[in-house]
């Protein structure tokens, strides 16, 4: 049953003391990310400011969250998918940290654009989104925040897919900062993060071994490159699909087979879409599986794998292990849906680690105050990441690291901005 606390809508608001433990426990490996709270802290950039955060709602995103109410910001969170909620985080942010949430795991539709709703009736200046429902909602169902905003960013490679389509089709009304572009996000989040924690959710769903077995990977950019590198390491045999020539190329000089879905679908145990594209696994797909293929999804959305399909195949179903759905097809071969095709590591495990996420919240953080101090000049577009910003969370996370780097000396300097010196 939900509970209401502090205008929030969360499972249990007795859960809070476990969460404030989790939460404080991924504080301890997000190093960069409390420097900068340290700093808004004192300086409150984001005095006065109203945030609307649909995010992920785990301990790392209330560790961002944290950091911007420390800034001077009034925000609340609301939940960016229905089965990534960690209930007892949502409860301690709003018990023990006054942040109104709005997020309950295993949430239906109707509740998950609801609390979107109420994410937005804090007529936000800026809204935090992963994979662009809350910016979605405000452009087509709720004009009337729109006046206020100052700008926006966006966590996810689906999210900016779809801003960018906004912006193309001259229907985006402020400006987002595209966090998923910085080198210090898609390069380490995606890659990393992606890779270890989709694995970690199928294996804590299945316990499947994973040596010796074949993973299907859909998709090669930065999220694949990190799910293809660790199943490999785990000893899998890893098939990469894709329709980009040059990602195909790069999967192929990585060792790694490369062919045509439907050829890999006879030959996978385990596939895992990750895409940011609809219908990927489709039903001619589902009929050339082998018996006891296991599918899951690691893509923002579940559209990537046509579930309606697959039920249309299917002889029988039924639920074999916990977030584990068993589609028997006509001719007795067995395929297993995870968590409904939902985002598998984050519906089956914690998400990213949190040593990842601090980069990527710590661009979050600077992007927010970035577009407060420079609204006035941010047209109605998708912005990369600054550079300095990026240079400056990967400089923070090697101090983090007690990493240290060499600096040009003035004579490197002037020979790589000269053109005189040849062979």
């Amino acid at each position: 049953m939900a509970t209401a606390a502090l205008d929030s809508d969360v499972k249990d608001i007795g859960l809070a003391s476990q969460g404030k433990l989790r939460i404080e426990w991924a504080d301890r490996m997000m190093p960069v990310l409390r420097l900068i709270r340290q700093r808004f802290t004192e300086e409150k950039p984001l005095a006065g400011v109203r945030i609307a955060a649909c995010l992920h709602v785990t301990s790392e995103t209330a560790n961002l969250m944290r950091t911007l109410k420390e800034g001077g910001a009034d925000a609340v969170l609301c939940a960016s998918n229905p089965l990534s909620t960690q209930d007892d985080v949502a409860a301690s942010l709003a018990a023990d940290y006054g942040i109104p949430v709005y997020a309950i795991k295993g949430e239906d539709e109707q509740s998950y654009y609801g609390h979107i709703d109420a994410a937005l009736d804090h007529q936000p200046h800026i809204t935090m989104d992963d994979g662009c429902d809350l910016v979605t909602v405000a452009h087509k169902q709720r004009p009337d925040v729109i006046e206020n905003m100052l700008g926006g960013t966006e966590e996810t490679t689906t999210g900016v897919i779809r801003l960018r389509s906004m912006e193309e089709n001259g229907v985006l009304r402020y400006p987002i900062v595209a966090v998923n572009e910085a080198n210090t996000k898609h390069l380490f989040d995606n890659r990393y993060g992606t890779g270890q924690s989709s694995l970690d959710g199928i294996l804590r769903l299945t316990n499947i071994l994973l040596a010796g077995h074949t993973v299907v990977v859909c998709g090669y950019g930065w999220c694949g490159r990190g799910i293809a590198a660790r199943a490999k390491g785990a000893g899998a045999n890893v098939i990469v699909t894709e329709v980009n020539p040059l990602n195909a190329l790069e999967a192929a000089m990585d060792g790694y087979l490369v062919m045509p879905l439907l050829d890999a679908a006879a030959q996978g145990d385990l596939f895992i879409t990750v895409t940011g594209n609809a219908h990927v696994l489709d039903g001619q797909h589902f009929a050339a599986m082998k018996d006891g293929a296991i599918v899951a999804n690691a893509g923002h959305f579940n559209i990537e794998i046509n579930i309606p399909a697959l039920r249309d195949l299917a002889a029988s179903t039924a639920i074999v292990r916990e977030q584990v759905e068993e589609f028997t097809l006509a001719n007795g071969n067995r395929i297993s849906l995870l968590s409904d095709g939902r985002l598998v590591n984050l519906s089956g495990a914690e998400g990213h680690p949190a040593s990842v996420m601090d980069m990527s919240f710590a661009n979050q953080a600077l992007s927010a105050e970035f577009v407060v101090g420079n609204h006035d000049e941010l047209e109605n577009r998708v912005y990369t990441v600054p550079t300095e910003i990026d240079a400056g969370v990967a400089r923070l996370k090697l101090d983090a690291m007690g990493l240290a780097i060499d600096t040009l000396t003035p004579e490197q300097e002037k020979y790589l901005s000269s053109w005189e010196e040849g062979t």
